[in-house]
């Protein structure tokens, strides 16, 4: 089980492009979050089903990424997720991976729930960009309903106008009053969907600013993506953070950590 009681990391690509940049990845992270003492989730995803375009990259495939994501446990050993988008994805994936996400774009589909919560793998829900924290009391239930105590809540903005998220730091501990960790997404809170026409845009220089107001206001998690050429990343190309910058990131967030434990709400 992945301890969820000190501040921890989900983080990699956007999409599983291949073995070697998850490896690269992979193991740059958790050799930064080792020394700082933070938990870490390696996040790739083996298909994205909810391409701005139906021409972009969606991934390897459930076979061919499952094997990749599984090759990586065997080498580096760390904790795994990635997203489901159908219910028979799920115990497919729950033989490979720790933690199974549900797509905020899916965040109140009832079969994919059930079929996680009944997967015995922790569940990582993320907030549709279209409900409130309170809304996902529903979902919560749906999982646990069908056999998993192990809910996660993932905070990623919320649609305001055209193209734009804006996130309420209030929603952590009403998420968190679910009786849930909660994680803030600090990647896609700066997404523009659908931005540039064909694909979304972003604004990651707000990313670090996200992720250390997050968890001043004692968040339980940080979800971030990142790729050692953004630039040319086959998915969230323009809301990536640059790999070389996450280390700076994890070493500010740690230290606000340490500084929260003593504070009072």
């Amino acid at each position: 089980m992945i301890d969820t009681s000190s501040l921890f990391i989900i983080a990699g690509p956007c999409v599983i492009e291949s073995e070697d940049l998850c490896l690269r990845v992979a193991e740059h992270v958790s050799t930064i979050c080792r020394r700082l003492g933070l938990g870490f989730v390696f996040k790739a995803s083996f298909d994205k089903a909810n391409r701005s375009s139906h021409a972009s990259f969606r991934g390897l495939g459930v076979q061919e990424g499952l094997a990749i994501l599984q090759s990586v446990k065997r080498k580096l050993g760390v904790a795994l997720l990635t997203d489901v988008h159908e219910p028979a994805q799920a115990a497919m994936a729950a033989e490979v991976v720790d933690v199974l996400q549900v797509p905020a774009f899916l965040a109140r589909q009832t079969d994919l729930l059930a079929a996680c919560g009944a997967s015995g793998r922790s569940v990582n829900i993320k907030k549709g960009q279209f409900m409130s924290p309170a809304e996902m009391g529903n979902a919560v239930a749906k999982v646990r309903g069908a056999g998993t105590s192990q809910v996660w809540l993932t905070e990623r903005g919320t649609f305001f106008g055209y193209n734009r998220l804006v996130n309420d730091f209030t929603a952590l501990p009403q998420m968190q009053a679910l009786g849930c960790p909660v994680i803030f997404d600090i990647t896609h809170s700066t997404q523009q969907p659908g931005g540039l026409g064909t694909a979304s845009g972003g604004n990651p220089k707000y990313s670090p600013l996200l992720g250390r107001a997050a968890v001043a206001a004692g968040v339980d998690g940080i979800f971030l993506e990142c790729h050692p050429d953004p630039k040319n990343a086959k998915s969230d190309a323009a809301s990536v953070l640059p790999l070389q910058s996450v280390e700076a990131l994890l070493v500010q967030m740690q230290q606000i950590a340490a500084l929260r434990k003593d504070w009072k709400d």
